[in-house]
This record gives structure tokens, sequence and C-alpha cells, in this order.
């Protein structure tokens, strides 16, 4: 087995709607973290070498063809391995936890199943296992179980049963078997994680166990009513969001991973294993738009209870039950993807002023009422502390969206969204006829906008830019259409989308902002940022160029690996993708604009 971890788009993933695992194209799994998303990884090979932990069932010979996908309309990975002497596939997935769906088919900890099929031929086969807890840092105590051939691995509060229908040998620390499948035989495999003072978990079925998740998921994906012309991308998408989303609480992530780079070797590594106040809106759209009212309704009271309290106190990110203390540290003893330094668990952007956060949950607010996922009154208290807080700071300088780490200033994107907050608070107030507090409220809507109109764009170019008394451009003036500010076709819109073409576009592909200046505090650099050349297809929409729009997409939607996913960001000069993996920005930002250009016309700004 490779010492370096392979290429991201060469994983694909597996989950229960609690945490998820990482499966590369070799069969190994080199990314687990028990039992929640944010917990330690027990697999962390990703992030280092197999030393920290990995799971490999595959045939012998490394030279095998390998082809993969996911069953239609599920999130269960097949891979099949084409050998000399034969072909064998191997069946992964996570059943979905105890309760949902009615489903009882796994212990009340997340289980990993693999089930190995001799397809034709004999192929020689090879289960390698080495867990290794607290990211690699710890070898478990491992036993053989009393029945069967399965062991069980104990380190501190942790327990992982392994049961297998085939002999389980230990070897320098790892657990191993050779075996050979002819076709129509199967082996099985079954981890399942439980703590450490109770008795091992008992094995799922594996086969009662794929049928039970595949009619968990097909039952899901078929709910989509999206119906256009990008279905499979969009579906794809939507089954990514959910294995996202931790189904106890409703917290959706940003990705199930951590310190994948921006950059090749690069140290622009963040811990994405939380959830973002910024996706509020982005998330509640696609959920609505897609038909999943359920899941907007569990994230929208996922997000009133986070930020229930003083708004003074309001962080831009959680964990996934809500947790507000994230403290973000470094990992000395892992190497880092492919030499990528430091691996970071935490995250102190929690810590950060982001004023643009709070335009994203009044917006949520607003759209989770108006869409009838909350009482009227769940939300109009909130609101209103929220917007008197907001009042008193959204004139100071901030970190804003890209949460950097070079000092604040006084970011046009965060003045957009503190306007979007009022702009939403206003229409609230009109709808409940509440004069009292309308009024204010508009005087403050029109004094941000005329504020950012008069210091955030910059006539020399004809566009809006990133900072006040700053000429550099930033793509998140896209949203500025998108969210009701301007229209699209405004003549300084139409200066922004042309300014960002001729300057920020990378192989016809859109970048953040050109980090060369140093100003955002960080070494090195990144690739293109995917959300956001998705948005450049919805403001091509929006300005009537849709034939160029439905290219881009059509574009970016190619980006995605063999099974359909997309990370953080993309690297035109390798053809790499980069960043963490999968990236929920990235697929909600797909889904935002398949749907526009299904509707043609913007689906963010209030009604």
């Amino acid at each position: 087995m490779s010492d370096t971890a392979p290429r991201i788009e060469e994983y694909a993933l597996i989950g229960d709607c609690r945490t998820a695992a990482l499966v590369s194209r070799a069969g190994s799994i080199d990314w687990l973290c028990l039992p929640r998303f944010d917990s330690p990884a027990c697999l962390a090979a990703l992030l280092d070498t197999p030393r920290a932990g990995f799971w490999r069932v595959a045939p012998e010979d490394a030279g095998a063809n390998v082809t993969r996908h996911y069953r239609p309309g599920t999130l269960i990975l097949e891979t099949c391995f084409e050998t000399a002497t034969g072909r064998v596939s191997v069946i992964d997935f996570m059943p979905p936890q105890a309760g949902v769906a009615g489903m009882q088919v796994s212990g009340p900890g997340p289980t990993v199943i693999r089930i190995a099929r001799g397809e034709s031929g004999a192929v020689p086969m090879r289960f390698d296992l080495a867990l290794r807890f607290d990211y690699g840092s710890f070898v478990p105590w491992v036993t053989r179980q009393r029945t069967g051939f399965g062991i069980t691995a104990i380190a501190g509060p942790d327990l992982v049963a392994v049961h297998s229908t085939i002999p389980l040998e230990g070897h320098d620390f790892h657990t191993e078997a050779r075996f050979t499948l002819h076709a129509g035989e199967e082996a099985c495999f079954v981890l399942a994680h439980g703590p450490s003072h109770l008795p091992p978990p008992a094995a799922a079925d594996p086969l009662i166990a794929l049928h039970a998740t595949e009619a968990f998921w097909t039952d899901w994906s078929g709910r989509n009513r999206y119906q256009g012309e990008f279905r499979s991308e969009v579906e794809r998408s939507l089954i990514t969001l959910k294995a996202l989303t931790c189904a106890e609480t409703g917290g959706i992530v940003a990705a199930p991973t951590t310190s994948l780079p921006e950059q090749p070797g690069g140290s622009r590594n963040w811990d994405y294993r939380f959830c973002w106040l910024r996706d509020a809106t982005f998330t509640l759209l696609a959920l609505l738009d897609a038909g999943y009212r359920e899941e907007a309704r569990a994230w929208s009271a996922w997000l009133r209870r986070a930020v229930a309290g003083s708004p003074g106190q309001m962080r831009t990110l959680y964990g996934v039950g809500g947790e507000r203390r994230l403290p973000e540290w470094e990992v000395p003893w892992l190497a880092g993807y492919q030499g990528a330094r430091p691996v970071r668990v935490g995250n102190a952007a929690g810590d950060q002023l982001q004023i643009d956060t709070y335009g994203e949950v009044i917006d949520a607010l607003y759209q989770s009422k108006h869409a009838g996922l909350a009482a009227p009154g769940e939300t109009w208290g909130l609101m209103c502390e929220i917007i008197d807080h907001l009042g008193t700071i959204w004139d100071k300088p901030d970190e804003s969206i890209w949460e950097v780490r070079g000092g604040q200033r006084h970011f046009v994107f965060s003045k957009v969204m503190a306007w979007v907050a009022m702009d939403r608070a206003v229409k609230e107030a009109e709808s409940r006829g509440a004069a009292e507090r309308m009024e204010p409220w508009r005087r403050l809507r029109a004094r941000i906008h005329a504020d950012i109109c008069a210091h955030g764009f910059d006539a020399g170019k004809n566009s809006f830019v990133q900072a006040y008394g700053s000429t550099a451009l930033d793509a998140s003036a896209l949203m500025i259409p998108l969210v009701g500010f301007l229209p699209a076709t405004d003549p300084r819109m139409l200066g922004t989308v042309a300014a960002i073409e001729r300057e920020l576009l990378q192989d016809g592909l859109v970048r953040r902002y050109r980090t060369e200046d140093g100003s955002d505090g960080l070494d090195g650099g990144e690739g293109v940022f995917l959300a956001c050349s998705f948005w450049l297809a919805d403001n091509l929409v929006l300005q009537g160029r849709a034939g160029e729009a439905r290219a881009l997409f059509r574009r970016l939607a190619g980006l995605a690996n063999d099974v359909g996913l997309l990370a953080e960001e993309y690297d035109p000069a390798t053809r790499r993708q980069l960043g963490n993996f999968p990236q929920a920005f990235s697929h909600l930002a797909l889904i935002g604009t398949a749907m526009n250009l299904s509707a043609r016309k913007g689906r963010r700004a209030a009604k």
C-alpha cells in the first residue's frame, strides 16, 4: 500500500447521517471519525500515511482495473476490480442510524459494512485493518471475540467490534486476512462502534442491512421534485447534503474532513466538520426547492436553537449539536495530506466577527417563517433582538465571508448582508403591521444601501470592490443581485461581472480574490473556488446570457469526480480537486444554479 494518500477526487463518500467515511478507488477507507463527524478519527491515513489507520478490502493484485459507482439514488458504493484471474466487487455502506425511517438494522452506534462478492473467475483478496484512535495516536488493545471470527478493539472510551465471515489474524498491530473469492461467493465484514464500558455491539446482518439501506436512500431520493435537465447532478448533490446532515440534531456540516489543503502542500488547511451559519439560507432554499420540507424544518430548528441567547454572543459556526466552543489546535504527529501542514482540529474562525452572518441568519429566519417551517411567534422575537444588535455593529470592520486572518476591514460583502438583514426585517415588519419597528428599520436599510454604493463601488474599475478604500476585486460581489441588493442588469453589476471576468478568472473559472498581496494574512495561494464559479453562472442567467451560463454550469458539473462529488476548490493547471471533500457549499451552489437555469430567474431575493 502506498505511503501517500491518493488524489482527493479518488475518494468516495459513505455515511449514516451521523458520521462519514472516505473510501479510495483502491478499496481503502482512509478517513473515519466515530461516533460523530467531529469526533477524533480512528482511520486517518488520509492525513498521514497508513500508520495513522486504514481499512483495505481489495484484490492482492494492486494493478487491477477499477470502476465504481453509487447504486442509483443511494449512498451505497460499489467498486469493481477486474484482475487477470477474475472480477470482484466490494460494496461499502453505512446503515442510517436506528430509528431513521423505522430502520433497526444495526446497534445504537455507527456501523460500516463491507461486502466482497466474486463476480467471475477466482480473485485472491486481502483484508487489512489498522485501527488507530485519536487521529492516529493510539494503538488499541485488540482481543478475539469469543465466538465467530471477529475482534474487539478498545482505546479509552471507544470500542470497535469487527465481525467477519472469514478468519482474521493479528500481525504487526494489524488485523489481516487473505482469501480467494470465486464467482458467487461473498465475504462480509461489519465494523461497529460503541462505548468501551458497555458490551460490544452485536453484528448487523450485512444483507438485511444492505436491503434496508438501499430502501432508505431510494425512498429519500425519490422525493426529489426537481425534474429539470440536470436531475442527476442535483440528485447526487442532494444525497451528499443529506449525508452531511446529523439526523439527531438537524445540523449540516460543511464537509466531513479537516485539513485537506487549498493548494498542494500548502498551509491553508482548515477543519470543516462543523455547521456554518453562512450556509443557512443556501441550505434552506436547496431543500425547499427540492421538496425536502422535513429536512428544511430540522435545519431551521437547529439554526434557531444554535443562535438562541444574546445576539452579541452569536458565533459564525457551531458543532453539530450546537456546541459553541470549538478551539483550534494543531496535530503535530500527523504529516498532513500529501505533506500539507499543519493539520488542524477545531476552527478559530468561530471567534471572529463576521457581520455577514447576521444577514444570513435573518434571511433564513424570514424564509423559514414564510415557508411555514416555524410558527409566526417563533422567529419574530429572535429577529428583533438580532436586528437591534446589528444596528450597533453594521458599520464596524470585520473578517467577513472568507474568514481572513490579516485583520478586520470594512468588507463590502458584510455591509451587503447587513442590508439583507434590514431588508428582510422590514418586509417581516410590514407583514405584521409593526409600525414602531418598520420606520426606523427602513431608514437604516436606506442608510446602509447608500453607504455601500458610496464607498464599496470603485468608479475607476466600474466595479464593486472587496473592501472600502480598496481597488481589489472579490467574487463575493457576485452575490449582490442574488440577495436582491441590486438587479443583475444594473450598470454597476454589469461592470462588476465584467471586472471579475477580466481579473479573477483562471482558465475560465473564478478565484475568490487575489491572494498574492497577502492581505488575508495567510501564506501561499489557492485554487479556483467552485461556489464562486457557480455564482458567476447565476449572474449570467440573470443578465440574459443563458447560453454562457449553461456552458459554465456543464463545465463545473463536469469537474466532479467519477461518483459526482465536488471539493471546495479546483486547480485548473493540475486538474486536481482541492480543499475539504466533499464540500456542502459547492454542492449547494450546484443545486442553486441548476434551479436558476430551470427557472431563468434568481431564487435568493426575498419575496
